[in-house]
């Protein structure tokens, strides 16, 4: 009879022993770690509002791969994210300019020569608007073409005018302060127009 006793009582001691430790090492550990800092990405700043994240060289051909990217002022209708610019360099050399916009674009409404499926959007540059056909990918994204790239990165405001299923809607983008040598550095992409 004493050695059922015994059990519950050894239960109640060691929980009182327990619980002060395990309290102080919680209080002790450092907070959870970011995703970028568990990746170890090497996100920084590059003037403005724009991000730069290098990566390790790719397995196949050893070439670094550099990210720029530049978050939206604002929020589309329907969407848990701003919009993003983000263009991929591989090798110093500009691979893709996408602009994605973390809403559903509607369907395409142009293709390419080459049997692409394009989304027509309306871009403003400053203050000059132009419209441009945009290889529309899965409905996700748009490929930008590199003549607006490159205009884009000398400027001061940015703004794409996309058809969703909720109607047409405009990103903004405040795209000044970039640091074009480092552009110019690590991608070989210099505005448009621009000689240095």
């Amino acid at each position: 009879m004493r050695t059922y006793r015994l059990v519950p009582n050894l239960l109640a001691l060691s929980c009182i022993l327990i619980f002060p430790i395990a309290s102080a090492f919680s209080q002790s550990a450092p907070p959870p770690a970011t995703p970028a800092q568990v990746a170890g990405d090497g996100t920084k700043s590059i003037g403005g509002k724009w991000m730069e994240t290098a990566s390790v060289e790719e397995k196949m051909t050893g070439k670094q791969r550099i990210q720029f990217e530049l978050e939206a002022d604002n929020f589309l209708r329907g969407a848990e994210a701003r919009p993003r610019i983000i263009l991929f360099c591989v090798g110093g050399k500009l691979k893709l300019g996408d602009f994605r916009p973390n809403v559903r674009l509607a369907p395409p409404n142009r293709m390419s020569f080459g049997g692409r499926p394009r989304l027509k959007v309306m871009v403003r540059v400053d203050n000059t608007h132009y419209n441009k056909n945009w290889d529309w990918v899965n409905g996700d994204f748009l490929a930008m073409d590199e003549d607006t790239v490159r205009k884009l990165i000398k400027s001061s405001i940015f703004k794409v005018q996309i058809d969703t299923p909720q109607g047409v809607q405009i990103a903004e983008f405040s795209t000044g302060g970039l640091n074009l040598a480092m552009v110019k550095q690590d991608c070989s992409l210099k505005p448009l127009g621009h000689s240095y």
